[in-house]
């Protein structure tokens, strides 16, 4: 599968919510929109009054059919990018962005799924849960996420409706005690020919990797995107 991608356009902020703390959903009316496939992303690049310019990663949240493209920024203390985003930004306002890029981490909306993910790399899961809401397909997915407490897991409320097995390290969540994700808790989740799509920090990601391929996924099964401190900003928020 070839997925789409778009080059540098102008998009306008028609609106924006903060569900959560220290974060922001930015709803994006893209100029000459290409449509995305979920699990891709979107550059984000601003340009101070001297030509410095600073520029970051964010998955869209968004199924290819909403009319806007949503970009979940979690803000940083240091970011460049993502204070403005949080803090500055207005609806209104205009913004430089790229995309859609990439073209691994994303899903036909076709075929089985397990999507695993952890705190803000939940959002290109979003996208695919989303997408297979409207085509009456939530069927070919399987999803678990994790995150310390259920008030700082993003979408947690699509995710639960879902059906999303929630992980939280910090509290319980229903019979399950705080305790990060365990192979127990994807086996029930794991069924012959699916894909796995993991997201999360570089920590996250590796283990729930390891979770999976001990599970008996074939490691070219797997598909991972992940953050780290080296580069808290770049992929998949």
């Amino acid at each position: 599968m070839t997925a789409p991608a778009g080059g540098w356009r102008t998009a306008t902020v028609a609106g924006l919510r903060r569900p959560i703390a220290r974060s922001v959903e930015l709803r994006l009316d893209v100029h000459d929109r290409v449509d995305h496939l979920p699990g891709q992303h979107y550059v984000v690049r601003l340009t101070a009054e001297d030509g410095y310019t600073a520029q970051r990663s964010y998955s869209v949240a968004s199924a290819p059919g909403d009319p806007l493209v949503e970009l979940f920024v979690e803000r940083l203390d240091d970011g460049e990018v993502s204070t403005y985003l949080a803090d500055v930004v207005e609806p209104g306002d205009e913004l430089e962005v790229r995309g859609p890029i990439g073209g691994w981490f994303v899903w036909d909306g076709a075929t089985p799924a397990l999507l695993v993910g952890g705190g803000s790399g939940v959002v290109p899961l979003v996208a695919m849960v989303r997408h297979a809401r409207a085509l009456g397909r939530l069927d070919l997915l399987r999803v678990a996420v994790s995150a310390r407490t259920l008030a700082e897991l993003p979408y947690a409320d699509e995710l639960v409706e879902a059906g999303a097995l929630i992980a939280l390290t910090r509290e319980a969540h229903g019979i399950r005690p705080a305790a990060r994700l365990t192979d127990m808790d994807l086996l029930p989740l794991w069924e012959p020919g699916q894909t796995a799509y993991v997201c999360g920090s570089a920590g996250f990601a590796e283990s729930a990797s390891q979770l999976l391929v001990g599970l008996g996924l074939p490691p070219a099964s797997v598909r991972v995107e992940r953050f780290g401190p080296s580069a808290l900003e770049l992929p998949k928020r």
